[in-house]
């Protein structure tokens, strides 16, 4: 027999308030509670662990993207939901990759080596718009606020990204990635012709890499109660 649950004993088994209970399952995050004749929510296990794998995978992705994830996994066969969480893992991947290409480019711009300083190469905005996996309109708006100061060539006068700015179009992009704000950024672009600039988007761009780390450790924790709602959907529809 399914194990009932009022509204009461769901928020403490799941560290939310009654509210935000009622909030989530308004929301879809939980199927609908059954209503008793006096009007009371009923909840049952399968709600338990509905509402154990949102917070779970809220903490990795947020709370938005987790709930958009979890409607479209409990509308997929159980195959398609795998391969949707594996690409979940490969996205923090691809985030932690361009972290790293961000932090390696620092290295070339060091003003203390001049062998580095000019490592040669360039981009047109599209070019770098995919190489960074951002619109082109993201690379004008960051060169708007101050951040990018690409050159311009020809009779058009197209955008060209020199190494060096492409360097620090991976920080800013990095950094945007992690929700960092454009003053913050501007401030960090501001020094990166010194030693001490560069010192400090190294230490900004480690930071983001732990947060990526702890994001993907809450991922894998979230695994098991997606798995177990992943097979309880399967098993009900």
């Amino acid at each position: 027999m399914p194990h009932e649950l009022r509204t009461g004993e769901l928020a403490r088994a799941t560290g939310y308030s009654d509210q935000q209970v009622r909030d989530l399952e308004r929301l879809g995050v939980i199927p609908p509670a059954a209503r008793s004749a006096n009007g009371y929510r009923s909840y049952a296990d399968a709600h338990l662990v509905a509402l154990r794998a949102y917070r779970a995978l809220a903490l990795a992705i947020g709370p938005v993207a987790a709930r958009s994830t979890l409607a479209e996994l409990r509308t997929r066969p159980i195959a398609e939901a795998a391969a949707l969480v594996d690409e979940l893992h490969a996205g923090l991947a691809r985030e932690r990759e361009r972290v790293l290409a961000a932090r390696a480019g620092l290295a070339a711009i060091a003003p203390t080596d001049a062998s580095a300083a000019d490592p040669g190469g360039s981009m047109s905005i599209t070019e770098l718009a995919s190489a960074l996996d951002v619109p082109s309109s993201t690379l004008r708006f960051w060169e708007a606020e101050g951040l990018l100061r690409p050159d311009r060539v020809g009779s058009m006068a197209a955008r060209s990204y020199s190494a060096a700015q492409i360097v620090v179009a991976r920080v800013v992009a990095a950094l945007r990635e992690g929700g960092a704000g454009i003053p913050a950024i501007r401030s960090i672009v501001a020094t990166l012709g010194d030693e001490p600039g560069i010192a400090s988007a190294d230490r900004a761009l480690d930071a983001r890499l732990d947060a990526l780390a702890e994001r993907s450790v809450m991922l894998l924790r979230a695994s098991a109660a997606l798995v177990e709602l992943l097979e309880r959907t399967e098993v009900g529809g």
